[in-house]
């Protein structure tokens, strides 16, 4: 049983979206069973999701019935998804019901929206803690995935439920998607805590995403540095939100006059602005600037989540001991995944990481023990808050046209 969703009151509300659907505690159990009895063998599903009830439902009911769901987008390119298809050949696919026509496999069961569908495919042995798995990439469909395991799960909801001191009480606005580690962070932290979800697919510029938000009385909101520009652009701080208590930004590197506007309105509006690190690899979030830092130290990462550590080290591999010293930051805790997979076979591999990582980031930590970021030592490039691996575009663009790439190396 993930995220003690046992001891939650069976009448509570999990989830809530914005066609007015609901999800109780009750039910994600109930759902959980039946997806474990339909799949008495432990199997691999791929799972393409959008932010609604049924999301949640199928992503945490999977997991928790002890099966291991891919979590996509369910509207990926099809020639990315039939890459990932040949190469992981899931023994099941479950998709939005509206999706299931384009499809020709037998209908196990539809629950929730979406419906499960059997592949044919052989059974995929899978390494006993293994609980799920994202894409590296947002959108690129790479093949290298993060393996997940069950205690990785619940390190990361402890750990966020701590230094953001949630409660049952809380309401968060959910628009990130579930197969992108930071939106999927938000569930699980929410859930650990008896929390009510609010998940929306609905865009920001929307009249009904702020009539949804109002109505059902949002206390939180998450989003990456591209969903503040946005707010920024819409006129956000004129706006009367009196439930809203809660900001947090991830996802990348935020601009510091726009962190610093946030900053400074959530100061004078009684609200917590809290900037947030991290990666996939860390189950989405590593660090936290304290919002009392918010201001004096915008820009900074803050300090390492409860739990955990964060360490720089120079070329050699030693460790810096300095305050304003220069050096790739690591990370340790028990939120760190197991290590990627990048064919089939690979989902029998166990935990190559043992709670340690080195992020490929360049930091330095200041007097008071709050790092700041100033490079990156890997290729990839962040595009509204999503990871772009450029190694992998270069595969996918060589792949489709008979061009040879020349890609810039770009350090950020």
């Amino acid at each position: 049983m993930i995220l003690h969703l046992d001891r939650q009151p069976h009448d509570a509300v999990a989830a809530i979206d914005s066609s007015g659907h609901i999800l109780k505690y009750s039910e994600l159990l109930s759902f959980s069973e039946e997806i474990n009895s339909l799949l008495p063998e432990r199997s691999l599903l791929f799972l393409l999701t959008e932010n609604n009830v049924g999301g949640i439902a199928w992503s945490v009911g999977s997991i928790n019935s002890g099966n291991v769901p891919l979590i996509l987008n369910a509207h990926t390119e099809q020639g990315l998804y039939h890459n990932l298809f040949d190469l992981y050949r899931p023994t099941f696919l479950c998709v939005p019901s509206s999706q299931v026509a384009t499809f020709t496999y037998e209908t196990v069961m539809e629950r929730y929206g979406y419906t499960l569908l059997r592949t044919g495919m052989d059974a995929c042995p899978l390494y006993e803690e293994l609980s799920h798995l994202l894409p590296t990439s947002g959108s690129t469909g790479s093949p290298k995935l993060v393996r997940h395991k069950y205690s990785n799960i619940e390190a990361a909801a402890l750990n966020i439920s701590t230094f953001f001191g949630l409660t049952e009480a809380d309401r968060p606005l959910l628009v990130l998607p579930l197969y992108y580690t930071m939106g999927l962070s938000v569930v699980f932290s929410h859930l650990y805590v008896g929390a009510t979800i609010l998940i929306t697919n609905l865009s920001m510029t929307d009249r009904n995403f702020w009539d949804f938000m109002k109505g059902q009385r949002a206390t939180s909101f998450t989003g990456v540095p591209y969903s503040f520009e946005i707010l920024n652009l819409m006129r956000f701080f004129r706006m009367d939100l009196p439930d809203l208590t809660l900001l947090t930004q991830g996802g990348g590197k935020m601009p510091r006059q726009l962190n610093l506007k946030f900053a400074e309105y959530c100061r004078d509006h009684g609200k917590r602005w809290i900037a947030t690190y991290g990666q996939s690899e860390g189950t989405a979030r590593m660090s936290y600037l304290p919002p009392e830092w918010a201001i004096s130290k915008c820009g900074s990462i803050g300090q390492a989540v409860p739990n955990a550590e964060l360490s720089l080290i120079d070329s050699d591999g030693s460790i810096i001991d300095t305050a304003n010293t220069e050096g790739e930051m690591c990370y340790r805790g028990k939120n760190v995944t197991m290590g990627y997979a990048r064919r089939r076979e690979d989902l029998l591999l166990g935990d190559e990481r043992n709670g340690f990582m080195r992020t490929g980031d360049l930091a330095y930590r200041d007097e008071d023990g709050c790092y700041y970021i100033v490079g990156r030592m890997g290729r990839f490039l962040k595009l509204y808050g999503m990871r772009i691996g450029l190694d992998e575009c270069e595969q996918i663009i060589k792949g489709k046209y008979p061009i040879e790439c020349a890609l810039s190396l770009i350090h950020i």
